[in-house]
């Protein structure tokens, strides 16, 4: 059973190649746009008992629901779920410090396909 990967990122080109690298690794993604389409697949995948086993959440979606925020409420529903920040600003301190915010990992822009397997596996299997 490959692992369930939930992506948000508000950037189509990131969503579809980032889904490309996710297949070709083994992993089942799901691409959301925007935090409330995050929270609704995260829920729904929580009710049908078959959640997320990482969520990546790109950190700033303009005029949007962020990384910030998302991982805030789903936090309240699921305190164990692996979550990795994603963003191209390393000097953000939601990249610096991201366990304060409530992330486990950081996946940081742009990635390629090592980086962003590497950055999965761990959270999957911390102290790998």
């Amino acid at each position: 059973m490959a692992y369930r990967i939930l992506l948000m990122d508000d950037e189509p080109a990131i969503c579809e190649i980032t889904g490309i690298l996710l297949k070709k690794l083994g992993y089942d993604p799901t691409i959301a746009f925007t935090g409330e389409e995050t929270l609704e697949a995260f829920r729904k995948a929580r009710e049908d008992g078959i959640p997320y086993d990482v969520i990546i959440l790109d950190l700033t979606i303009p005029g949007g629901m962020g990384g910030r925020e998302v991982v805030q409420i789903i936090r309240e529903s699921d305190p164990d779920v692996k979550v990795l920040v994603s963003s191209g600003d390393l000097s953000d301190p939601a990249i610096v410090a991201f366990a304060d915010y409530g992330f486990s990992g950081v996946l940081t822009k742009p990635y390629n396909k090592i980086g962003l397997d590497k950055a999965i596996k761990s959270v999957l299997s911390p102290g790998s």
